[in-house]
């Protein structure tokens, strides 16, 4: 099978998401490193019009979306398999994955991560206290969410790994590196569990910030 592209920044928890799952499935893959700065350049708006990414390519085939990838990529390898055949383990896959882009995301971590990572990171900005704690709330809520879904599983899904575990675990990931995991991750000894689980898989060892940034730089 022909070369997967993925056009990401490298940290993104979205781009992760996808490079993991390539990962797991044992293909192989290329980063194309879109820089922060470009993300609304007329170049990359042709391949994703709302100015995000991750987008891939596979034998002229494009798709933005991190879902739509996701399920594109464990159809086109079906092996291993990341989609439950279970109805109801499939139902909480989906409910995950989409707790993941509205809630984890929308008013969590594009508030908290990007004022206590990526703005002092990447831009030298100071982090926004007064933001960070207005967004606390919400973060409890799904924190909280989550480790109930988790349940006593291994998995989100029950017993095996799914897309929903690859989806979520590189956001956690960066909220188990700042000083608000103390009130958000680390009460929740399953999440905590999970977590761990989840980063010494040698697909999440082959996809850190680092390493993809290695390989943005031989691109």
């Amino acid at each position: 099978m022909s070369e997967f592209i993925v056009r990401s920044i490298p940290g993104s928890p979205f781009g992760r998401s996808v490079l993991a799952a390539l990962e797991e499935k044992g293909a192989s893959w290329r980063l194309s490193p879109v820089a922060p700065g470009t993300l609304r350049s007329p170049e990359h708006l042709s391949l994703h019009p709302f100015g995000r990414v991750p987008v891939l390519e596979h034998d002229g085939f494009k798709l933005y979306e991190t879902q739509a990838i996701l399920r594109y990529l464990d159809r086109v390898l079906p092996t291993p398999a990341l989609t439950p055949s279970d109805s109801r383990r499939l139902a909480r896959m989906d409910q995950v994955m989409n707790i993941n882009d509205w809630y984890l995301f929308h008013g969590v971590a594009d508030v908290i991560i990007f004022h206590r990572v990526i703005g002092p990171s990447l831009m030298g900005l100071t982090p926004d206290e007064a933001k960070i704690e207005a967004a606390m709330p919400k973060a409890l809520t799904v924190f909280s969410e989550l480790a109930r879904l988790l349940g006593e599983h291994p998995f989100f899904a029950g017993e095996a790994l799914s897309l929903a575990d690859l989806l979520v675990a590189p956001g956690v990931a960066f909220f188990a590196a700042i000083p608000e995991w103390e009130e958000l991750g680390a009460p929740h000894a399953n999440l905590v569990a999970w977590l761990a689980r989840m980063e010494a898989r040698p697909s999440m060892k082959a996809t850190t910030w680092e390493l993809v940034s290695e390989r943005a730089k031989a691109a």
